[in-house]
């Protein structure tokens, strides 16, 4: 407790005896000491000192407080701050008219279709920082330039937009099309979203949290390219714009010490710290700013806070005592939102009329003055101090905590309040004072109209706008995809996994690595490959690669590992290949999404194959993987360990039985389920011609399992249908005359429909075709193409699907079987031509040996055999007395509790 004047905020702790009083004499004497030091040795020199004078303190067993935050000021002082290079004016003119046609937009459409919804307030919040952005950092690609990746605040779009029509980019008809797409590239989508506008924006953030993470991975898979000599990419930055709010997301700041510890300086984080979130303060009880500055700081990040604009420099430095200082760190933010909407006579009485001294600060000024007071995101010389000194940083990422108004110049429609983020009109009134407070150029008789203002090609503004970008090498947002096709390697470059293994036996996992390996070796594609690992590697026998083509660690390896003696030692490398991600399924998600959109965002064809537990795939990440096709990405998701019986031990978190069916919901993902080596070489042979020698958009799913089995040898003929969905593996030869069922089996689960095959022929004298169904997927979207083809289309022949053709002539019934619930198989059900019994793994998962499993889930040779019974016995073709033989020749319980329940 202190009662006498300091020149900087001061708390005094209690010890046991009271109050601890420290003379205010001797406190000056400590000042003026300090100040010596930085005048003869610099900041660093005080800092030195300081950390000295720690320790000497820890080693006297005082324990002192982590301060990880700094005072509730601007980090850059006044003094340090460049000299503006701009045209402040022009600059404030232009901001101005972007908003004007930003709101415009959005209450426009919702005018015209009520409900369609759109945001206003979020722009208004942080137009200032991301024109400074746009007029003097943001750098588009060039043939010199590989560009810096801009992550926009999704709500934030309406913005952007604007200023695009200004660009001369859209036109007005886009604007009027806001949230109106249908017919597609008629309109505008309503946020970042590459796969509806695929000229113009580059990745998609509005799925909040998602920017943040595949930024700092984004910014890392540059310095990969650079330290593997794949491309020059030190000139680029990554700015990603994050909202307070937003933080909250988990995956915001999951990744941050990654971003520090590999040093990634080429990252810049904008925090826009309106202070609110959808409903109401992101921190009314708290300080945002503070706790974010915390967070950073302590993760190791350059921390740059711009809470005040240059009005509060004159107030800050006559604060020789620190009172002001101390008063704007003791208030909460949920009163700095309330200043935003009470006014300059209310902020006079709150925060300044805490302290006879504080009113004495402001009694020159006007209650006007004092509510115009800005804060520092709104104000373009502090925002630009913020960014050059970001840029400017080496050895850390740096995050900018920008501190602004949620609905900024909205007035009463809703300025700083909680409504503002649901705010999409305006009455007349609201639409004029906003008019007026940023002087557009429409008339009173025109503004019920909301009429778009875009300045004449001869006027500064437009002539100034379009000087700065093309000095910054072009327009952002741009997606440019590069027309690069890649040679892929054939099939028969893969003869070892389509001559099968003979006796041998191997699991397609490890037909997985040694085709992953050969396709290392490749001359033409071979660098291009992003192996990418969540540390599993030795699970799915990938060490052998840690070798062959190393670890990437951006440092190289300081230390001698362990296995140092071992041929498949760990190898780390700054020009490794493998992305190591650690226990990270959203990391190796983010850097998947980075490699599979290079080509892109940088112009270069990358290949990422991504091998992850399958069961923490689709369902764990499931949100950046929609991400990722929303990208457009291009590579390959392996799903290892698959299946709820194959994986044996590991129990219900590790079993996966439904990722097909999570997969089958995404437009863009080709998924499949191969059972042997050489379905899976032609699965992924298809698969890069499609991607990298044909430029689809679109990436691949697929299965591998950890059962070890003969795999055999490729027939002849069945590349189609492994690519289309099924084939005929083996068709019975049965007099004419003998009961015949289908058998569809995938995965290991083929290999239970073989014996059932067996049991079926041996005690009941029913014949079985075996069909591999690689691809449920695949055979249901094509069908439902087929049909819809022909249900628009009749007076043309009916379009004939694949499975149409392939099942056309086939007597059921059908029974389909695999290590995946039930409602995989039962996409195809309304194309099956008969008959069509599904099995298959619903419930959860547990640990025992497979045989026991298969039993359990009724997924078992004995339970395929007996539903084909059941089947014939259910089609009048078999005595209900042949069905009760079955139950005890099988074995089968029918007291047995159904798994889905168990």
């Amino acid at each position: 407790v202190t009662d006498f004047p300091i020149r900087y905020p001061y708390v005094v702790e209690k010890d046991s005896a009271g109050p601890v009083r420290i003379p205010p004499d001797e406190l000056e004497e400590w000042f003026e000491s300090l100040d010596d030091v930085l005048h003869r040795y610099g900041r660093e020199g005080v800092k030195r000192l300081l950390a000295y004078l720690q320790e000497q303190a820890f080693r006297r067993g005082v324990p002192l407080p982590i301060t990880i935050n700094t005072p509730y000021v601007n980090t850059i002082p006044p003094e340090d701050q460049p000299p503006y290079p701009g045209n402040r004016e022009i600059e404030r003119r232009i901001k101005s008219i972007i908003r004007w046609n930003a709101m415009a937009m959005v209450v426009r459409a919702n005018k015209l279709h009520p409900g369609i919804g759109g945001h206003i307030s979020t722009y208004a919040s942080c137009a200032t920082l991301y024109e400074v952005g746009f007029n003097h950092f943001f750098h588009a690609r060039t043939d010199r330039h590989p560009g810096d990746f801009v992550y926009f605040q999704g709500h934030s779009s309406p913005g952007i937009y604007a200023r695009a029509f200004l660009e001369g980019r859209i036109t007005e008809e886009h604007l009027e099309r806001f949230r109106q797409e249908i017919p597609r590239g008629t309109g505008l989508s309503s946020y970042p979203h590459p796969w509806l506008m695929p000229d113009f924006w580059q990745f998609p953030t509005v799925s909040m949290g998602l920017g943040p993470i595949t930024a700092i991975y984004q910014a890392r898979f540059l310095r990969y390219l650079q330290n593997r000599g794949l491309m020059k990419t030190d000139p680029a930055k990554v700015w990603c714009f994050v909202g307070d709010g937003e933080v909250d997301e988990p995956e915001t700041l999951g990744a941050l010490t990654l971003a520090a510890r590999e040093k990634l300086d080429n990252l810049i984080f904008v925090v826009n710290c309106n202070l609110q979130r959808l409903d109401g303060p992101v921190r009314g009880n708290g300080k945002i700013i503070q706790e974010l500055e915390a967070a950073f700081r302590g993760a190791g990040w350059n921390c740059i806070k711009v809470i005040w604009g240059s009005d509060w420099d004159p107030l800050l430095a006559e604060d020789k005592d620190g009172i002001l200082v101390r008063r704007m760190g003791e208030v909460v933010d949920g009163y700095y939102q309330k200043y935003a909407v009470e006014g300059g006579a209310y902020i006079r009485k709150h925060f300044f009329g805490a302290d006879p001294r504080l009113l004495r600060m402001v009694a020159h000024l006007s209650d006007e003055q004092l509510w115009k007071l800005r804060r520092g995101g709104h104000d373009p010389e502090k925002v630009y101090a913020a960014y050059k000194a970001a840029c400017d940083f080496k050895g850390a990422p740096t995050v900018i905590l920008a501190k602004t108004i949620k609905g900024y110049g909205l007035g009463e429609a809703g300025e700083g309040r909680n409504i503002a983020h649901q705010v999409k009109k305006a009455n007349e009134q609201e639409l004029r004072e906003f008019r007026s407070r940023f002087g557009i150029p429409i008339s009173d008789e025109d503004i019920d109209q909301m009429p778009f203002y875009k300045p004449p090609e001869d006027s500064a503004e437009h002539q100034y706008l379009m000087e700065r970008r093309r000095a910054l090498g072009g327009f952002v947002p741009q997606r440019r995809p590069t027309d690069e096709r890649l040679t892929v390697p054939t099939l028969e470059r893969f003869k070892r996994l389509l001559e099968g293994t003979g006796a041998r036996e191997a699991s397609t996992t490890m037909a997985f690595t040694n085709l992953l390996g050969q396709l290392l070796r490749d001359p033409n594609i071979g660098q291009r490959i992003v192996p990418i690992v969540p540390d599993e590697a030795r699970t799915f026998g990938m060490e052998g690669l840690f070798r062959q083509c190393g670890i990437y660690a951006s440092q190289g390896q300081l230390y001698e590992p362990v296995d140092a003696d071992q041929v498949m030692y760990y190898r780390e490398s700054k020009d490794g290949q493998i992305l190591q991600e650690g226990i990270n399924e959203a990391g190796a998600m983010s850097s998947f999404i980075a490699a599979g959109t290079a080509y892109a965002t940088l112009g270069i064809n990358m290949i990422p194959f991504y091998i992850f537990y399958s069961m923490f795939g689709f369902q764990r990440v499931g949100d950046l993987i929609w991400c990722g096709a929303d990208s457009r990405m291009k590579g390959f998701l392996i799903g290892g360990t698959a299946g709820r019986t194959t994986l044996n031990g590991e129990g219900l978190q590790h079993q996966d039985g439904h990722s097909h069916l999570l997969a089958s919901s995404v437009p863009t993902v080709q998924a499949y389920d191969p059972a042997y080596a050489y379905e899976l070489a032609v699965i992924v042979q298809d698969g890069l011609r499609r991607m990298y020698a044909e430029g689809e958009n679109i990436f691949y799913y697929i299965t591998v399992y950890n059962e070890n089995y003969p795999q055999p040898r490729m027939p002849d003929g069945v590349t189609e249908g492994i690519l289309q969905g099924m084939y005929r593996v083996a068709e019975a030869d049965a007099a004419p005359g003998t009961l015949r069922v289908q058998l569809f089996g995938s995965g290991p689960i083929l290999r239970e429909a073989d014996r059932a095959r067996q049991l079926l022929a041996e005690h009941f004298d029913v014949a079985a075709d075996l069909w591999s169904v690689t691809s449920y997927l695949r055979l249901a979207r094509e069908a439902t193409a087929a049909e819809r083809h022909s249900r628009l289309h009749p007076d043309q022949p009916p379009q004939r699907s694949y499975l149409h053709r392939v099942l056309e002539g086939v007597s059921g019934p059908f029974i389909a079987v695999s290590d995946n619930v039930r409602a995989v198989p039962e996409q195809i059900r309304r194309w099956v031509p008969g008959r069509y019994e599904v099995l298959g793994t619903d419930g959860f998962g547990r640990s025992d040996t497979r045989p026991k499993l298969r039993r359990h889930f009724e997924i078992d040779a004995e339970h395929i055999a007996y539903a084909a019974i059941a089947t014939l016995v259910a089609d009048g073709r078999l005595s209900v007395d042949v069905q009760k033989r079955a139950i005890e020749t099988l074995g089968i319980d029918p007291q047995q509790p159904f798994s889905l329940w168990a």
